[in-house]
């Protein structure tokens, strides 16, 4: 089987995202800038910094119900005040974007499968997709990450043990 055939059948279930939409998204949107700023911005191009100032970025993982607001402002990942309103939204499946993040599925494999939807700003999501696939497949292993998390990323993404 295909993985985008098998990736149909996993998605959490319902009362996941209903039980989850109903809690603060502030914490999981703080997570993400936390992360975001220990992986990425260390590997942020110069010429990508002024194009994502200010912008503000949602990052919905539909089947968990989760909606993820950041914003790039004075030199880093913060989450977005609530109610800004977002440029860019991203949006997947939690099996989706864990297949992204280990490097097992190509985005845009996903996107045009529409398993993955970029609504928004075209030209911020260009800087958002060449930023993350420029990414070293290591870069995830941060030593700010607990050291849990940075050993079953190396597994997963380095295939080490």
């Amino acid at each position: 089987m295909r993985s985008l055939d098998l990736a149909r059948t996993l998605t959490l279930p319902p009362w996941v995202a209903r039980l989850v939409g109903r809690l603060p998204m502030w914490p999981p949107s703080r997570l993400l800038a936390l992360v975001l700023n220990q992986v990425v911005r260390p590997h942020l191009a110069e010429d990508v910094i002024p194009a994502i100032d200010g912008r503000t970025l949602r990052v919905e993982v539909y089947d968990a119900g989760l909606r993820l607001d950041v914003v790039w402002q004075q030199g880093a990942f913060r989450p977005a005040a609530a109610g800004q309103s977002c440029e860019l939204v991203i949006r997947a499946s939690a099996w989706d974007f864990g297949r992204l993040l280990l490097r097992r599925e190509d985005p845009d494999t996903l996107f045009f499968a529409r398993r993955l939807c970029i609504e928004g700003d075209t030209e911020l999501g260009l800087h958002v997709k060449n930023t993350l696939d420029a990414l070293p497949a290591d870069a995830w292993l941060s030593p700010a990450l607990p050291a849990p998390v940075r050993q079953w990323l190396a597994r997963h993404l380095l295939n080490t043990p």
